[in-house]
């Protein structure tokens, strides 16, 4: 391969940054499920997060994308609100 040169079936930059947005939100809902209290609970979200993001692994439009990564987010954000209230 010739330098300069791009394999078929690379990604773009923006498809790159956009994945890793996607791999990074997925890391901190797993790690929030961690510290659920009650393990039946953290096995149905652990199992919900899983199924979303497979759900949605072959998204291409960009503004969808964008889009399930602000409500999973907002998600990621209630969940953590809700661990903090249970703690205190």
């Amino acid at each position: 391969m010739a330098a300069g040169r791009v394999p078929p079936g690379a990604l773009s930059l923006r498809q790159f940054l956009r994945r890793q947005q996607v791999l990074q939100l997925y890391r901190k809902i797993l790690r929030a499920i961690r510290e659920v209290p009650a393990e039946q609970d953290r096995r149905y979200l652990k199992d919900w997060a899983r199924e979303e993001f497979r759900r949605n692994k072959d998204a291409t439009a960009e503004d969808a994308i964008r889009m399930m990564i602000t409500q999973g987010n907002m998600q990621l954000q209630e969940l953590q609100r809700t661990l903090k209230l249970a703690k205190s």
